[in-house]
């Protein structure tokens, strides 16, 4: 078991692995029944005294969230830990709230690794576009222009679906991405991530099936899992999700949703090759299941014709389309887009009034003049002028800097590299050596729904500048030759 232990901090080593265990089973990464390491192979493998794991194991078992059979070993006893105690004597007044269980686990991974790189200068683990590719001054101008011409809007409520004028511009630039969707069909929310929580606070309840990619995107994880749902995982390859795999769980299962990101994956990169994407189509028509198709990065694109959309090939409505415009025009105006048809579509925006009564109007029509086509096919070229040349710059350092025993993808859109390290290195222990140096990535572990590989980093580069992605693959690479120069020197044998 990896566990990144942080020992410059006023936070016992003891709690910090309490915590780390309860936290993974919160997330389901350990289910009830695993057995946990040994008192002294947990020790050997974080350098840390038996002692401090007996404690930290000895609190997790006073909160009945272990137990220990003897002669057997110490195994999950809870699949929810509904109460955390208070094992620290200097707690603030407010560490009650620890007491309350929550259902954030990959947030709360999240959140933490937040709070320990808010210096950081190198957002490796960033999968935004960098403000300078950005049209943000002339959104600004035409905000304060529009304002200006139209006062009484900052009074109005606007439709729930979204303004017909905004949808009408959103459908006109799908269609020509091959993805005919009428503006009947479309609902504005506030960012791809709403529109993820609408369509599983609408369609999915306790006990309800989904299947996944794995790895996934984080979030998307979480949302799915706090509505009761059974995550089911189906690994993914150089051609996207395994149909083949796939189709076996939907034999032995009946799930309700699939979700999939087809092109430029989030985190890996991949591409679902057009076979995969016809024979998906085909497996939700014969398990009458929805599919979600989550297209965040069609944008973001280095080649000159990506696949077409899985939406585009639906005949029958089985597919929910979810894109988020905010990324490549403003992060801070929060736009993307849920499009359906027939009965889902009424029940979606039946959601959509039930959460906040429709998006702003205001964001809606400052964003209007940037979604019409001529803008955004002159933007998205520029813009993906530059974001190309940092792949490149990235795959150089990459190959230039890291170990050999590294692999990473070499993706034909979207902001993100996949690294693999060795198996026996955990993304995790790296975490720390990183923090000090003043970069931040994101572990791959946490894009697991379950059976999380350790072994793996999403290095994102479209937020930062030539020299920022320089300084920071240099960095990290020499702390991953660190890791491997100290196992290789204990694997050494003593003559």
């Amino acid at each position: 078991m990896k566990i990144d232990l942080n020992r410059n901090t006023n936070i016992s080593l003891s709690k910090q692995i309490y915590q780390s265990i309860a936290d993974r089973i919160s997330s389901g990464l350990l289910e009830k029944g695993s057995r946990l390491p040994s008192v002294r192979s947990l020790s050997k493998t974080l350098n840390v005294s038996m002692v401090t794991v007996s404690k930290a194991y000895s609190m997790l078992a006073d909160d009945s969230i272990i137990s220990t059979i003897q002669g057997k070993g110490t195994y999950v006893q809870t699949e929810k830990i509904k109460n955390h105690k208070d094992h620290d004597t200097d707690l603030t007044s407010l560490n009650w709230q620890l007491s309350i269980p929550d259902h954030l686990p990959r947030a709360q991974f999240w959140w933490q690794n937040i709070s320990l790189t808010t210096k950081s200068q190198i957002w490796l683990s960033a999968a935004s576009v960098h403000s300078s590719l950005l049209p943000e001054h002339l959104i600004s101008r035409h905000i304060s222009s529009f304002i200006l011409k139209n006062p009484d809007i900052l009074s109005e409520y606007g439709p729930v679906q979204g303004d017909l004028e905004f949808r009408s511009a959103i459908a006109d630039y799908l269609i020509s991405s091959g993805i005919s969707i009428s503006k009947n069909e479309i609902i504005i929310t506030n960012g791809s991530q709403q529109a993820i929580n609408l369509v599983a606070r609408t369609f999915i309840g306790s006990g309800d099936i989904v299947v996944m990619e794995a790895p996934t995107y984080t979030a998307a994880i979480d949302v799915f899992r706090w509505q009761g749902a059974t995550i089911l995982s189906v690994p993914v390859d150089k051609d996207g999700m395994r149909i083949d795999l796939l189709l076996r769980l939907c034999d032995t299962y009946s799930p309700k949703l699939i979700y999939t990101i087809p092109t430029y994956h989030n985190p890996t990169g991949t591409v679902m090759s057009m076979q995969r994407r016809k024979e998906l189509i085909e497996i939700a028509k014969d398990f009458n299941c929805l599919i979600v198709e989550d297209d965040p990065w069609r944008e973001i694109s280095f080649e000159k014709n990506p696949l077409p959309a899985l939406k585009s090939m639906d005949t029958d409505g089985h597919v929910i389309y979810i894109k988020g415009f905010s990324k490549f025009l403003s992060p801070g105006c929060r736009i993307g887009i849920l499009a359906a048809s027939g009965t889902i579509l009424n029940r979606l925006i039946a959601a959509k009034s039930n959460s906040d009564l429709g998006s702003p109007v205001l964001t809606q029509k400052a964003l209007l003049p940037f979604v019409q086509l001529d803008f955004m096919k002159k933007h998205l070229n520029s813009m993906n002028n530059i974001l190309y040349n940092r792949r490149n710059l990235i795959l150089k350092l990459l190959k230039k800097h890291m170990p050999d025993t590294v692999e990473w993808s070499s993706p034909m859109g979207g902001p993100n590299i996949w690294v693999t390290l060795p198996s026996w290195l955990s993304a995790e222990s790296l975490v720390f050596e990183a923090q000090k140096n003043s970069i931040a990535f994101l572990t791959g572990s946490t894009c697991y729904s379950s059976e999380p590989e350790f072994n793996h980093i999403r290095l994102s580069f479209s937020s930062l500048d030539q020299e920022q992605l320089e300084n920071g693959i240099i960095t990290l690479s020499k702390i991953v030759f660190s890791f491997i120069d100290k196992k290789n020197s204990e694997d050494s044998p003593i003559v």
